[in-house]
């Protein structure tokens, strides 16, 4: 399947049952929600997926489900994040065999590449698989910067083909388009920046709270590319204080929190992360709690996008 990056695409959570093993059947409900609610592709292993407490049978076991859900609807895009290239590659292949039609790719972990270091890093990976990738920019939470000029050689890779943008720098995404037109997808990786870098031509969005509120975060994105932005708009303030769950060291647990309170996940967490208690619990409770209370009406949304091409 070639991959149209646009749209939503999920993080997904990876659920795990009190006894700390994999929850394929509350992992299903959370992606069936997803599929009706309309989204692009789904995400799996990201920082959301508790990717570093994975084994690699767990990661396989997800990619697997979540092709056999899926059935051919989205694409079914795999987070590799290692702290070796050759580890990477075998990711990458994993995979490709296991019914992954993408990547998402963070730079090397633990060692602080420079710039030429992460340049061959990323460009070695692509060189062994077919998959189409999308590298995820984020030098805020990960301190390596993937720069204009490290995707002018990026690119020279056919499979390189999208970006996911965290750097927090809205001007960044019509630097990218400046430069490198519609060559280089964008998707707005930071939920509190989402609708605004939509509007400054993102592509589209990998959404962290979507996972508790998938309708309304494809919603946004489907009334603002048909132009009802004071729509989308609306909505998208009503959804600001949920959003910002995701800006947080404690994203994961927020947001299976907020999973827990519309039906489609639970809180278990995997140790070292635990679940939230005392004022910390109180208050993103309290968040969650008023957002479900003034819960927009969403207008017919699934149909714009056959209008609006």
């Amino acid at each position: 399947m070639a991959i149209n990056w646009k749209g939503v695409m999920p993080a997904v959570t990876t659920k795990f049952t009190n006894e700390d093993t994999l929850d394929l059947d509350m992992f299903e409900v959370n992606i069936n929600a997803q599929l009706e609610a309309g989204v692009h592709g789904i995400i799996l292993g990201g920082t959301l997926g508790e990717a570093s407490t994975l084994s690699d049978t767990e990661k396989r076991t997800l990619v697997k489900k979540t092709v056999n859900i899926v059935n051919g609807r989205v694409p079914v895009i795999m987070n590799i994040a290692e702290q070796t290239t050759k580890n990477a590659i075998d990711a990458a292949a994993k995979a490709k065999e296991d019914g992954a039609q993408g990547l998402m790719m963070l730079p090397p972990m633990r060692y602080k590449a420079g710039d030429r270091e992460t340049v061959v890093y990323f460009k070695e990976v692509a060189k062994s698989t077919e998959l189409q990738i999308m590298v995820y920019n984020n030098p805020v939470d990960y301190k390596i910067e993937v720069t204009l000029d490290m995707f002018e050689e990026l690119l020279e890779m056919d499979n390189i083909q999208a970006v996911k943008e965290s750097t927090r720098d809205i001007s960044n995404i019509t630097r990218i388009k400046n430069k490198f037109g519609n060559r280089l997808k964008i998707l707005s990786g930071v939920d509190t920046l989402a609708l605004e870098s939509l509007l400054m031509g993102a592509d589209g969005w990998v959404a962290g709270l979507v996972d508790a509120f998938p309708a309304e975060t494809v919603a946004i994105y489907e009334l603002q590319k048909a132009g009802r932005i004071k729509e989308a708009l609306e909505i998208y303030r009503w959804f600001l204080p949920l959003l910002e769950l995701d800006i947080n060291a404690k994203l994961v647990q927020n947001i299976k929190l907020a999973e827990v309170a519309t039906g489609i996940g639970t809180e278990n967490v995997r140790a070292p992360r635990l679940p939230l208690v005392g004022e910390e619990r109180k208050s993103v409770l309290s968040i969650i709690e008023n957002g479900l209370k003034t819960r927009p009406a969403l207008p017919e949304y699934k149909e714009l996008n056959a209008v609006v091409s």
